[in-house]
């Protein structure tokens, strides 16, 4: 038998679980929702991006995407890793992953997950702390045995920022 390892965290594999079906399907993806969180806190960009994909991509909104346009994109693995660099303006971040739902039809899905972002800065000489309600639209597909975004619309609900 094969030792645990953190390394084995976040695969996102069907083959990760000896459940079958739908249920490690749902498995998968809720991994791959967790990925997503746990690359950005821990600056992965290049596995983060690994988690699309190859032509995938996500929209930014600040607003219901029924009724407003986004205010940040990108398209394809290469983009992705360039824009998570943002994050770096944070000494700390920590994502709070919360409720999600996902509907499954053969190898595509497509799911509602909540997120609290706790993002720390510097600026003007004072620490601060920047709390970001997010909602996730995610398109997922089934690619051999892993699952992977396709597309997400991140959500931003509401947002306060203050000095700590």
């Amino acid at each position: 038998m094969t030792p645990l390892s953190q390394d084995s965290l976040y695969t996102t594999s069907l083959s990760a679980t000896t459940l079958a079906g739908e249920a490690a399907d749902r498995i998968a993806i809720r991994e791959l929702i967790d990925a997503w969180a746990h690359c950005a806190d821990r600056r992965l960009a290049e596995r983060q991006a690994g988690l699309f994909t190859e032509d995938g991509g996500y929209d930014v909104y600040t607003a219901d995407p029924a009724t407003s346009a986004p205010i940040d994109g990108r398209r394809g693995r290469a983009e992705i890793v360039k824009a998570l660099a943002v994050l770096d303006k944070y000494t700390h971040t920590t994502h709070f992953n919360g409720q999600s739902a996902v509907v499954i039809q053969g190898d595509r899905a497509v799911g509602e997950s909540y997120c609290l972002a706790h993002q720390i800065f510097e600026e003007n000489g004072e620490r601060k702390l920047q709390l970001l309600s997010i909602r996730y639209h995610d398109d997922f597909a089934r690619v051999g045995d892993r699952w992977f975004f396709v597309h997400r619309k991140l959500i931003i609900d509401w947002s306060d920022t203050r000095t700590t």
